[in-house]
């Protein structure tokens, strides 16, 4: 759910750039974060408003984040407008409380509400975080679909040559996928000294990238399939071996099976490393009605001119639970699962796409929790969505 930005930093040399070269290819917004620019370089201790401005942006200063490109399509998917939605709850005081940037409700395809707040807009881009795992996700079912991939029993060694000889080298991809591989991480965004802190900036060594140069040195702490642990490490893992098995990077991937297919609306674009991989366990940037979109994708089984072009059954697996997580939640292939068949897509800061199939239901929120995780925020998030999950209940 998190991840850390030590490579995001607004230096004297940076400021020197960006006051240079003028503002038209920038934005205004930025004229802010420069007067008062941030103190610390992680991201995820900036002030709300320093975040509120970049969350907006973090494409669009390749010298900060580099990025590629996720091309829209030419045969838009046209989202029509249903009936509005009767709320209980006054959704200005939602907004306001839940700090949201957008908020979009589908229903039998149909947008029953749509609002934006923080200067958030249909036409501009918001920042997913971990939303982005469960798009990577899909892009593993689809390798398997035109044969790159084998199997999800393979090993993830037969497909990333650098991982042999590691704790990784007989994990499987299934393992990946459910986060069961048993390998040692620390996902503390408190302990500067932790995997998920430090991982991201790792210099790659022996002609092997930043991720799998860190990433085969980790020792084993369970064995395989036993324990569930959260790892952004291993997601990223992920999308490495489905560019090393498809020959394609992922943005190009997504854009070719996914976002023109489909009917993507805008342009789209995902983060890179240091080293020019992207990030799959975070960062695709892309609007609000694409966020929701992709759940369409999702709820319609991934059906392009009525033919689905993942595995049969993929997503009913990868949407229910693999492993037994805790309490009320689950855990697929990259997505949160609910035991009533509804399932989420989640990211730092309050970034959701929630599905739910019985009632055809997809709602999509961007945000700015003042913190990257708010257990009270979250549990009023989950409350309104049961609010309209009754509402949908009584109008049939």
């Amino acid at each position: 759910m998190k991840l850390a930005f030590k490579w995001i930093g607004i230096t004297s040399i940076t400021l020197a750039m960006m006051t240079g070269i003028g503002w038209t290819a920038i934005g205004p917004d930025w004229r802010a974060l420069i007067a008062d620019p941030p103190q610390n370089t992680d991201l995820l201790f900036w002030e709300q408003g320093q975040r509120e401005v970049i969350f907006k942006m973090m494409d669009k200063v390749p010298w900060l984040v580099k990025s590629h490109l996720i091309e829209p399509s030419t045969l838009v998917r046209e989202l029509p407008h249903g009936e509005p939605l009767d709320f209980d709850t006054e959704m200005d005081d939602f907004f306001i409380e839940q700090h949201l940037a957008g908020a979009l409700i589908l229903h039998n395809g149909k947008v029953r509400y749509e609002n934006y707040a923080l200067e958030h807009s249909p036409e501009k881009r918001w920042t997913s975080f971990s939303v982005a795992k469960s798009f990577t996700s899909s892009l593993v079912g689809i390798a398997i679909k035109e044969g790159y991939i084998k199997s999800l029993n393979d090993s993830i060694s037969d497909y990333i040559e650098g991982m042999k000889g590691s704790a990784y080298d007989n994990v499987t991809i299934a393992q990946l996928l459910t986060m069961t591989s048993g390998v040692q991480w620390n996902e503390d965004y408190d302990d500067p000294q932790s995997d998920v802190a430090k991982f991201s900036t790792h210099a790659g060594n022996d002609g092997l990238s930043g991720i799998v140069s860190y990433m085969r040195k980790l020792p084993r702490d369970y064995p395989a399939g036993e324990q569930w642990q959260y790892s952004t490490g291993e997601t990223n893992l992920i999308g490495v071996l489905v560019s090393e098995a498809t020959g394609q990077t992922l943005s190009h991937y997504l854009t070719e099976k996914i976002w023109k297919p489909f009917g993507m609306e805008s342009q789209a674009s995902w983060l890179l490393s240091p080293d020019g991989i992207e990030m799959s366990g975070c960062c695709i940037q892309a609007s609000l009605r694409d966020f929701a979109r992709y759940g369409l994708f999702v709820l319609e089984d991934g059906k392009i001119n009525g033919t689905s072009i993942l595995p049969e059954g993929w997503f009913a697996a990868a949407t229910r639970d693999q492993i037994g997580v805790t309490g009320s939640n689950g855990y697929g292939y990259q997505w949160w699962t609910f035991a009533d068949g509804s399932f989420t897509a989640r990211g730092i800061f309050g970034q959701t796409i929630f599905i739910d199939p019985k009632r055809q239901l997809v709602i999509a929120f961007n945000g700015n929790w003042p913190n990257a995780t708010e257990p009270e925020l979250n549990k009023q998030r989950f409350e309104f969505i049961d609010s309209v999950r009754q509402i949908i209940d009584q109008e049939n």
